[in-house]
């Protein structure tokens, strides 16, 4: 294969997160998206109980029976000559830690927000991990169909909040009952809102061309018409023109206003993505950084799922592929264990569907089928001893004990929880003393959510109690300071899935004594793989 070839494929992929706060209409984006993308023909295209529409990207039954994404999920599609790899994200803060390891493996991001309630708190903790890792940003202000704030007044909280320079790329016009369209800013056309069909794919009504074109007054009537050109031009006035290198260096913004709910601007958005969004961009390691281009296959693991089909007790790996061209059956240098892994039956997604990969470029997001040798921040080379870094794991600040209903299921409840440690879906510690198994979590509804999963992937209904620990540590250092450690600390001591020691601490106070009485030591919150 020629250079160019190789060159053109790659600069052709967009890899790309969509984040927001919950129920600002992130999960209807991302299957609008996919119905744009021609993944799926039909919105909802996954029936619920009642004959209820569920989302395509929330395929974990218990995201289903909650109405709630609760685990990231990968799309794959073509569009206008592009591969997208779609990664959409759980909203909820309780599950953040999934999303911000996504966003390790991602180049671009789409920051959805509700266009009454603007910036929320978990947008902006989400923002911050992507200026940390300077990941462009479009953002997509939504439900417009419904009546919310000014939209000056929502550029103006995102530059503000955000510290961006922010674009409006269109314009809307009207909101709520009388929201009648946009104005594209980028493309001077006029495109109308179609309310009649909102299941199956339409095109936006392309009207007028040029904000001076008088079929703008016959079709808006005159005021309205008078109005877009005042806001047209305020705005002009006020942002500053698109600045493709201010994007690309995490800078500037491009706004797009739309509905998701009525398939308007999912269409601009996803122009606006082929145009602006990166190619797979280069991955630093402490060695050296890789490019995209280079000929030998790299890549890393961001996460881990299992039972994606509740038919077999499979787990999938899945790889951000950041450098080479993946063939299916290669071997691949595992760097943590030093051997060499036999990479068969790969796949491709969408959502939960998968397809065998037969060969991924840089970009591409490959299921790898993993029998308990992968772990999340594990890297893959065709021979380079390098890793791949940046792959956060946090302390968690709830702590429960767990046990069985049927004591005579503690072993299969043991296999449960490390396999959910595995994914990172929580973490999952084994005291020295005691029989019980510690999980902790980010949020509390993560105990729910991990006792609907327990139950129904592995048949094995739990209780949850409360524990006197508060929160954990790794310990980091010599490992004769460790060994002293743990003897003389046992009732507080515990090993993680990886069999990593921890401190289990009971309040701040007996963290903050252990530390001073321990000097040699590091107690580790944020552990980078």
């Amino acid at each position: 294969m020629t250079e160019e070839k190789k060159d053109d494929i790659i600069s052709k992929r967009r890899t790309f997160a969509i984040i927001s706060h919950p129920d600002a209409g992130k999960t209807t984006l991302t299957e609008k998206l996919l119905l744009f993308g021609g993944a799926i023909q039909m919105a909802g295209a996954v029936k619920a109980k009642k004959e209820q529409r569920a989302a395509r990207s929330d395929w974990m039954k218990v995201e289903q029976e909650r109405g709630i994404s609760v685990a990231s999920s990968v799309m794959t599609f073509e569009y206008k000559g592009c591969t997208f790899n779609l990664l959409d994200t759980p909203g909820h803060e309780d599950f953040s830690e999934d999303t911000y390891r996504v966003l390790t493996a991602v180049d671009s991001a789409v920051m959805v927000i509700d266009c009454a309630k603007g910036i929320e708190a978990q947008t902006l903790k989400l923002f911050e991990v992507c200026r940390l890792r300077d990941i462009p940003i479009i953002t997509f202000i939504n439900k417009l169909d419904r009546d919310g704030q000014d939209p000056f007044a929502l550029l103006e909280e995102i530059e503000q909040s955000l510290a961006l320079d922010v674009t409006p790329a269109s314009w809307p016009i009207g909101m709520g009952r009388d929201f009648k369209g946009c104005y594209d800013l980028l493309n001077d056309k006029l495109l109308l809102l179609d309310k009649t069909n909102k299941t199956t794919l339409s095109e936006p009504v392309l009207t007028a061309d040029g904000i001076l074109d008088e079929k703008i007054d016959a079709l808006l009537g005159q005021n309205d018409a008078t109005q877009l050109r005042e806001n047209v031009e305020m705005a002009k006035a006020l942002c500053k023109p698109f600045d493709l290198n201010s994007y690309l260096e995490g800078h500037m913004t491009p706004v797009f206003f739309g509905s998701a709910i009525n398939n308007f601007g999912v269409q601009e958005l996803l122009d606006g993505l082929v145009k602006y969004a990166p190619a797979p961009r280069a991955q630093k390691t402490p060695a050296r950084t890789v490019e995209p281009t280079e000929d030998k296959v790299s890549g890393f693991i961001f996460k881990i799922q299992a039972n994606m089909d509740p038919k077999h007790r499979d787990r999938i790996a899945f790889m951000r592929i950041c450098s080479g061209h993946f063939k299916n059956g290669m071997k691949l240098y595992h760097v943590r264990s030093e051997k060499q892994l036999l990479l068969h039956n790969p796949v491709l997604f969408l959502a939960q569907d998968r397809e065998l990969a037969s060969e991924a470029w840089a970009g591409d997001i490959m299921g790898v089928p993993n029998h308990g040798n992968l772990r999340i921040g594990d890297t893959l080379t065709e021979g380079e001893k390098f890793s791949f870094t940046g792959i956060p794991s946090f302390a968690p600040e709830l702590l429960q004990k767990v046990r069985p209903v049927d004591p005579l299921k503690a072993k299969h409840l043991g296999k449960a929880l490390m396999q959910i440690a595995e994914e990172g879906g929580a973490s999952v510690f084994k005291p020295l003393i005691g029989a019980d198994w510690i999980v902790g979590v980010v949020g509390a509804l993560q105990f729910q959510i991990l006792a609907d999963r327990i139950r129904t992937e592995y048949d094995v209904p739990v209780i949850f109690e409360q524990t006197s620990f508060m929160t954990a540590r790794w310990l980091k250092g010599n490992p004769n300071d460790i060994k002293n450690f743990v003897d003389k600390n046992r009732a507080n001591a515990a090993q993680d899935h990886d069999e990593n020691w921890v401190l289990l601490a009971r309040n701040d106070w007996h963290l903050n004594k252990t530390a001073e009485d321990f000097p040699k030591i590091k107690f580790i919150k944020t552990k980078q793989n």
